[in-house]
């Protein structure tokens, strides 16, 4: 919106009706009767008589304007957020001489014709309950990536193959369904393009798992001059799988969806307490952080508890700041705001793939250069340092973004969700 006087000024022809910069209110334009104390007043032929303003009804114009919102709002709070969404601030409500957005939003809400159908009669915003469904779908990749994990150390020859195939492409399906309902689930907000986003983000997780689950084994072969063979089950191998991460990005999410979860009840707590935007944003701002803090220790802890089980090294970093971005990029999408995360993600699995590939680039006859960056990086800090970097600055990306985004009344206006 370009501002209060493009958005909502009436489109009276001839501009009969006008923003009164004195009286604060949209004036109409009136004939004023000769004034016969002050004598005749001579005009010229073809001249319209003075213009008389007094003062209109500002709040109906807005109502106008936003004539869809009002009347498939379920409660002031959802035209509160609609509004802000069109750029009306506290500031703006003052001109319709209102305190604040959510003052004006209840009275277009008492003011809007609502039918029997479209009608509630509620003004507070119901809180997500927890439901025994998404509980279930959110706990089943961690348990199905387990049962893989351990068909992968148990099982030999062609009965591994077949498990770890058949485990990998189970818990992939129960994290899909798990990523589709629930608080994970994306709402109906996001724009005609998500459904592309979305295959894309897809495909592109799927690269960073995957990543996560060779990637670090590959470097560090690749930068020695290997690898001289597929990779292996057990630890002294020259190439060995990091189970450990994987797992327990799959044990997180559960503990993601219960963070989401708990964000959206105290979210609409407060947008329902609070009487301004800013007010909204100051508390839902460290409610926001303080959920990312929550889900980044369940995510340290069950790294911890992995690595011990497994006999692994939990690879900290490579863990969390890898958790870190998936839990900023899906929190994002729930609330329909799709494009960033899309963008961000691609852009770490592009940069990961590149690291990768300039190792084996750097094999060509005058190409060495290529591998330099990566190999001082792998030499100093250890192969996992590269993913660990790539992933913590999309992660600290995304946060700058979710901590602005989020903690706008818009992002949680009600909307048909089913969980």
């Amino acid at each position: 919106m370009s501002g209060l006087g493009e958005l909502d000024r009436p489109g009276v022809p001839g501009g009969a009706e006008a923003w009164d910069e004195r009286s604060q209110g949209w004036t109409a334009g009136e004939t004023e009767a000769p004034d016969d104390a002050a004598g005749p007043h001579p005009q010229a032929p073809g001249r319209l008589p003075k213009l008389r303003r007094t003062a209109a009804d500002p709040v109906k114009t807005l109502m106008h304007r936003h004539r869809a919102l009002c009347e498939r709002a379920v409660d002031p709070l959802e035209i509160a957020a609609g509004l802000e969404a069109h750029g009306v601030t506290d500031r703006t409500a003052a001109r319709f001489r209102h305190r604040d957005v959510f003052s004006l939003a209840e009275e277009m809400y008492a003011r809007a014709a609502h039918d029997e159908e479209t009608a509630p009669h509620s003004t507070a915003l119901a809180a997500p309950r927890a439901r025994p469904a998404w509980i279930v779908l959110t706990l089943l990749p961690g348990a199905l990536c387990a049962a893989t994990v351990a068909a992968l150390h148990l099982t030999h020859g062609r009965t591994r193959t077949t498990t770890v195939a058949v485990g990998v492409l189970a818990a992939a399906l129960a994290l899909r369904a798990a990523l589709a309902r629930g608080p994970l689930g994306a709402t109906d907000r996001t724009s005609p393009g998500s459904t592309q986003r979305a295959s894309a983000g897809r495909t592109w997780t799927c690269w960073l798992v995957a990543y996560a689950l060779l990637g670090d084994g590959l470097l560090r072969v690749a930068v020695a001059g290997g690898p001289d063979g597929p990779p292996t089950v057990s630890a002294d191998g020259p190439w060995p799988p990091a189970t450990a991460p994987v797992l327990a990005l799959a044990l997180a999410c559960a503990p993601a969806a219960w963070c989401a979860h708990l964000f959206a009840v105290c979210t609409r707590r407060r947008l329902g307490a609070s009487r301004g935007l800013e007010e909204f944003t100051a508390s839902a701002r460290p409610l926001m952080l303080g959920t990312f803090a929550l889900f980044l220790s369940s995510l340290t802890a069950l790294s911890a508890l992995c690595g011990a089980v497994l006999g692994e090294s939990a690879a900290y970093a490579q863990t969390v700041t890898l958790g870190a971005l998936l839990f900023l990029a899906r929190l994002l999408t729930v609330h329909g705001f799709s494009h960033a995360p899309a963008f961000v993600v691609t852009a770490t699995a592009t940069a990961e793939a590149t690291a990768l590939a300039s190792v084996f680039a750097a094999r060509l006859p005058g190409c060495g250069f290529l591998a330099t960056p990566v190999e001082t990086v792998a030499d100093a800090w250890g192969a996992g340092s590269v993913p660990a970097l790539v992933c913590a600055a999309a992660a600290l990306t995304l946060l700058i973004h979710a901590a602005r985004t989020l903690a706008r009344a818009s992002a949680h206006a009600p909307a048909d969700r089913p969980w």
